[in-house]
């Protein structure tokens, strides 16, 4: 029995749903496969996957349908082919985490499927009381209460309670932290620690949220996307080779490029970056200028840029860029125990460097990692420009849209970087 396309009581009508769910969810895979990886997605992130399910699972006890784990196996495979990656327990784990929490946001059904039904039956729980004759109200109290044992079993924690049990993401939060703990304390890898606290750091993800606009510069490539995703969730990349460059042995998950000396990827990438800080400015009505003579240093060595009107306190201000790698020998002790580090300490590098500037302007430090972490600095400054630049334009996403450029520079940039151990396909022929 239904209601509305919502199984009313656990049995087969919710197979039905689910299964109905399934094969769509198969159909519209074969589909997504033909098209971008970038668009293909996003659109099964936002709309194809889980989004297609949540009704069922706010109005039906979905946990415990065979149907779903079918559903959840159908998705791992589809985001494998989509994305071109191999996907291990652990990697399918992290993928299904929601972007803020280090994961690409494709999330697992069979784990939400408590939140969702457990925040919904708490919202509606004053109006059942209303509606329903009193000798059937105890049926969806006991709906309710085993649903709320199997999520206790689940997350391992306290139920939300007040006003915060209404809203699934707080019944969701728990269960996610639960499953990034477990992640984290499950290695002792230091490069795997680093990549997975800097993927839990602020908009290091901002990348999976920018909507994939050629016009706009947005639209990663498949081969960008197979990298941005194989860094973030820590797969195996390419065969093992020697790097084109330095001739030094690149393992399967092509780290290397990320710091060689040998590749000019670092350098598109610095441009990029700093193009897009620059064009923020004017976009505010700050006229500025790249890389500007007559700023004081004795080795003649110059910042990115200054504005040509004072930012604040009647200085102008002085901006460098710089991207250290998250992953790099040097930093790992530092980046395997708290996500930004690298970035803070060159900060503190660029305020030695740049020391003479700071008595005559403004200098901030645009420091982001190769994993997308920020330095506090760097995180500050961009808020700012954004927030400036949103009483420019009365646009309030202006400092969302600058995130999600800066987040796509730095993975084209990666990408170019890490692609740069492989020898040019002419040597190959």
């Amino acid at each position: 029995m239904t209601l509305l396309g919502a199984p009313l009581l656990q049995g087969p009508a919710v197979d039905m749903v689910v299964e109905s769910k399934a094969n769509d969810l198969q159909r519209a895979i074969q589909r997504l496969t033909i098209l971008y990886t970038h668009d293909a997605l996003v659109l099964l992130k936002n709309s194809l996957s889980v989004p297609k399910l949540l009704y069922s699972m706010r109005t039906a006890v979905c946990a415990d349908c065979p149907s779903l784990t079918r559903f959840d196996l159908l998705l791992r495979e589809g985001l494998s082919a989509i994305l071109n990656v191999d996907l291990d327990d652990d990697r399918w784990l992290q993928a299904s985490l929601p972007v803020r929490d280090g994961g690409l946001g494709v999330r697992c059904a069979s784990t939400l499927a408590l939140s969702a039904f457990l925040a919904s039956a708490a919202s509606t729980s004053e109006l059942q009381a209303c509606i329903l004759p009193t000798e059937s109200a105890e049926i969806p109290y006991e709906l309710a209460n085993s649903a709320l044992t199997a999520w206790i079993t689940l997350s391992g924690a306290e139920p939300p309670t007040g006003a915060a049990t209404h809203r699934q993401k707080e019944w969701d939060l728990r269960c996610t932290d639960k499953a990034w703990t477990g992640l984290l304390e499950s290695t002792s890898c230091p490069r795997d620690r680093a990549r997975l606290l800097a993927s839990r750091a602020p908009h290091s993800g901002d990348w999976m949220l920018a909507p994939p606009v050629t016009a706009l510069g947005l639209r990663l490539s498949d081969e960008e996307v197979r990298l941005a995703v194989g860094v973030r969730l820590g797969t195996a990349l390419y065969e093992p080779h020697l790097c084109h460059h330095c001739r030094q042995k690149v393992d399967a998950r092509g780290l290397h490029g990320l710091v060689c000396r040998g590749g000019g990827g670092k350098h598109q990438r610095h441009s990029m970056l700093n193009d897009i800080i620059w064009r923020a400015l004017g976009r505010a009505k700050i006229p500025s200028q790249k890389e500007p003579l007559g700023l004081s240093r004795e080795d003649g060595k110059r910042p990115d840029g200054v504005t040509l009107i004072p930012w604040s306190r009647g200085r102008c201000l002085a901006w460098d860029v710089t991207v250290p790698d998250t992953y790099a020998t040097s930093h790992l002790g530092h980046t395997s125990t708290g996500a930004g580090e690298a970035a803070e300490r060159a900060v503190v590098s660029k305020r030695v460097k740049y020391s003479t500037i700071t008595t005559t302007h403004d200098f901030v430090a645009v420091a982001l990692e190769t994993a997308g972490a920020w330095s506090k600095e760097g995180l500050q400054f961009v808020s700012e420009l954004g927030r400036r630049t949103s009483d420019a334009t009365h646009d309030p996403m202006e400092s969302s849209y600058l995130f999600q450029r800066i987040s796509v520079a730095l993975q084209r940039g990666n990408a170019i970087c890490l692609s740069g151990t492989l020898p040019p396909i002419s040597e190959l022929c």
